[in-house]
């Protein structure tokens, strides 16, 4: 074995790093907002229409690959006209996929929370959003954090297959490095270490915010 190859590599390594924490975080922030509107209109009475749109946007995304979302995205569009960055498709692929399963996450954290409680606030003269900011959403929160904060580690892991995009990120990086040299052993080790690192840094976070709340309770 001959770990002197990821030595002279890892300034690379951790570029390519940093990019898929900035590819991942990007994306999580856009989807948790996907989700966050879909999901909470999705809890709530909307016209059949609407509601239907944000079923099938859903099932669509769901029940699909996302490697095939991104070759869809990046070389599908722009037979139609659209075009964009590898980056910019990156994004946009992860954040749709992501913002799916999100919207599931919260309709399923703000149904938790008892209608008795809605009803209630509506009689003391709140509007809905003075409803959902204050009543609902802090308490669904603590519901779906765990599920939240897994997505976040899901996409970290799946930003990998944005490396078709030739975007280099980490497996990218991973895969160039291998090209030159022939050693896949130290290498992918490599790669899986610093994958397991980071999802194991947001599982701590996440245990960390389910304590703060928990005291906070």
């Amino acid at each position: 074995m001959n770990f002197n190859v990821v030595y002279e590599n890892l300034g690379f390594l951790l570029e390519a790093s940093w990019l898929t924490i900035y590819l991942s975080f990007v994306s999580f922030v856009i989807a948790f907002f996907i989700g966050l509107i879909i999901g909470t209109l999705k809890s709530f009475k909307i016209p059949k229409v609407i509601n239907s749109i944000f079923s099938i946007y859903i099932e669509i995304f769901r029940g699909t690959p996302l490697l095939i979302q991104l070759f869809f995205i990046y070389y599908g569009l722009p037979q139609v006209g659209i075009t964009m960055s590898s980056h910019e498709a990156a994004i946009i692929g992860l954040s749709l996929n992501f913002g799916a399963y999100m919207s599931e996450i919260v309709r399923s954290g703000v149904n938790a929370i008892e209608k008795g409680q809605r009803e209630a606030a509506k009689s003391l003269g709140l509007s809905n959003l003075h409803m959902l900011f204050y009543i609902v959403y802090p308490q669904a929160l603590r519901v779906v954090l765990p599920s939240i904060t897994n997505s976040y580690a899901a996409i970290l892991k799946d930003s990998s297959l944005v490396s078709v995009l030739s975007i280099t990120e980490l497996t990218r990086a991973g895969q160039l490095i291998y090209v030159r040299t022939y050693e896949p052993f130290e290498i992918y080790l490599t790669l899986g270490v610093f994958y397991f690192i980071m999802t194991y840094l947001v599982a701590l976070f996440s245990k960390y915010l389910e304590k703060r709340m928990n005291y906070s309770l």
